[in-house]
């Protein structure tokens, strides 16, 4: 190559060295970035003497995870025997669970500071509804709703526990992120009905709890089918449950349980009567 030909090329070299520098700074610059944002954010940190967390989850409001959460977490306790469950209500802003589980008041405080959580059907449950009083509603920002689930999770004593079952709110916000980003979550459960704008909700939840590397269990299908107590036909009031089955085929699990809409759920949860120890026999699919 004569120094004419070079001469005529400088101009593309030169390109191609801005260039090169440019992605070798644009990669730098990326790398220190990550490092930033692994040191602003927060170390997860297992809870004393719980080995294993638990979310049941859905992007949707009003699918029934309370219900599930509260039934699951009775029936583990049944089916582990001498194992130890605990409860969870991370709803800061809708805690339903002290009415399921029958349990009101405050906990007590020990040693440390710490909260004791109020004990009912062998479980220690712990909510946000032992802690506000009266019926008011709680008005805070996102912060304090962060702070709200470090106080449950950290300053509570639940240990020893095998299993913390937590019920989540709806959505995808910052009670999530919290607990995804400062607990060791062993993984979570999707529940949604089978009509259509649940499930695309179940799968927005669905799709941030991979984000956040939190393991997807399986798939829980609520109020799937509806007996008529007349005449015994099934109707399939949200639709059929191959939604259930498809969301739970993307995201690599499968559909744990088909929960029938049975109006016995609704009025022993009022009640605060988990349905798996009233009626024992019913069965899922």
């Amino acid at each position: 190559m004569n120094s004419s030909t070079v001469l005529q090329r400088l101009p593309t070299l030169k390109y191609v060295l801005v260039r090169y520098a440019s992605a070798a700074q644009n990669q730098d610059l990326k790398k220190r970035q990550e490092a930033m944002m692994a040191r602003s954010l927060p170390k997860q940190v297992s809870i004393p003497g719980v080995n294993h967390i638990i979310l049941v989850s859905s992007g949707k409001g009003g699918v029934g995870k309370s219900t599930v959460s509260a039934n699951l977490a009775v029936a583990l306790g049944i089916e582990l025997g001498e194992r130890k469950v605990g409860l969870l209500d991370a709803d800061v802003f809708g805690p339903s669970i002290p009415t399921m589980m029958n349990l009101e008041g405050s906990p007590d405080i020990v040693e440390g500071n710490k909260m004791v959580p109020l004990v009912n059907y062998g479980l220690k449950v712990m909510s946000m509804g032992f802690l506000v009083p009266g019926s008011g509603p709680v008005v805070w920002r996102g912060l304090m709703v962060m702070q709200a689930i470090q106080d449950l999770t950290k300053n509570v004593k639940w240990g020893p526990l095998d299993i913390l079952v937590v019920d989540t709110p709806p959505g995808t916000g910052d009670t999530h992120l919290s607990l995804a980003q400062t607990l060791p979550l062993s993984g979570a459960l999707v529940v949604t009905t089978s009509q259509k704008v649940a499930l695309n909700a179940a799968r927005k939840g669905a799709q941030m709890l991979e984000k956040v590397k939190v393991p997807i269990i399986g798939v829980v299908n609520n109020m799937s089918t509806f007996i008529c107590s007349k005449c015994d036909t099934p109707s399939n009031i949200f639709g059929t449950n191959e939604g259930a089955q498809m969301l739970a085929k993307d995201f690599g699990v499968k559909v744990l349980s088909n929960i029938p809409l049975d109006p016995r759920i609704g009025e022993l949860s009022d009640t605060g009567q988990p349905v798996v120890l009233a009626h024992p026999e019913s069965k899922q699919e």
